[in-house]
């Protein structure tokens, strides 16, 4: 549904964006991260075909965002940073406008902006002008009108932002369902905690080159390692970490703990504990370190300060 090869924006001489490529199935969703400036509003802006690339191609549910534009945009739902609301509007005034940008029938249009409103909350506020609404209503409208016309594919640039944390959770069990029928999602987010969760694959962008690729265990054995065991004891362990050695690799120890990997689990923590409980030793709690996406970030960024892995795929 989103097909992007070597994706380029140049202006005045300045690398914008320099050669991206992605691909994401029907029913998935694509994380973009990286930091503020990296590329990623231009990237999308050309795959909304609101600018046109440099070098490289582009097609959104097939369509290309050059020669047919009005296609992509008849396919597509987008939610920007900037929502350029009419405050002076009511929802449903604003909503209308939209349906007729899209060709929409009159009844049509009304029943999914209620149904939509509805869905996010905010059937409260359908005689507020749109002036009078909260950053977060604002934005849950916004998404409202990106899923006005029931695309295929939805680009949201920050969909979560400025929402509390009950309205962050009907965005997110929204996009899941939307998942379901086979819509195809491309994010961007600073919230990494929500990319985890949503992502189906999660792409790095920096400086405007794609720098990782890939879903969040593939990405997080290439720069975070193995899982990680933390085993803590009642006591020190002072020198029994040569007794743990013999069974497991140790990567760090601490007074009472011991982080470490292995590769057959089943095995070895079973073997590991029977071998302390043979020195006297009382185990307080054995469990797997979670790895998260923020460790697989900042290892990212870490490793980009020297060398770039460019031109991965998103399946």
């Amino acid at each position: 549904m989103i097909e992007v090869h070597g994706l380029t924006k140049v202006f005045d001489g300045f690398v914008a964006v320099d050669d991206v490529s992605l691909t994401v199935g029907a029913g998935k969703v694509l994380a973009l991260l990286g930091p503020n400036g990296a590329g990623k509003t231009t990237t999308v802006r050309m795959m909304t075909s609101i600018l046109a690339p440099t070098r490289g191609t582009a097609a959104i549910a097939g369509f290309d965002v050059v020669t047919q534009a009005e296609q992509v945009r008849a396919h597509v739902g987008v939610l920007t940073e900037q929502h350029g609301l009419y405050e002076r509007m009511k929802a449903l005034e604003y909503l209308r406008f939209f349906g007729q940008v899209y060709h929409m029938d009159a009844s049509l249009t009304q029943s999914r902006a209620l149904a939509l409103m509805d869905r996010f909350g905010l059937s409260d506020a359908l005689d507020k002008r749109l002036g009078e609404y909260s950053k977060g209503m604002k934005q849950k409208l916004a998404l409202v009108r990106a899923l006005l016309h029931n695309p295929p594919v939805l680009l949201l640039d920050e969909p979560t932002s400025a929402m509390d944390p009950l309205s962050a959770k009907q965005v997110r069990d929204a996009i899941i369902d939307l998942q379901r029928d086979q819509r195809t999602f491309l994010i961007t987010t600073h919230n990494l905690t929500e990319a985890q969760t949503l992502a189906d694959s999660i792409a790095f962008i920096r400086k405007g080159k794609l720098v990782a690729n890939g879903t969040f265990d593939a990405l997080r054995r290439q720069f975070v390692g193995e899982p990680r065991m933390e085993l803590r004891i009642a006591g020190r362990f002072n020198g029994m970490v040569d007794a743990v050695r013999d069974i497991v690799t140790v990567r760090e120890t601490g007074e009472d703990w011991i982080r470490y990997t292995t590769p057959i689990p089943e095995r070895d923590n079973p073997n590991l504990i029977r071998a302390l409980t043979g020195l006297g030793v009382d185990v307080v709690t054995l469990a797997p370190v979670t790895q998260t996406l923020e460790d697989v970030y900042l290892q990212v960024v870490k490793e980009d300060e020297g060398t770039a892995t460019d031109g991965a795929t998103a399946q």
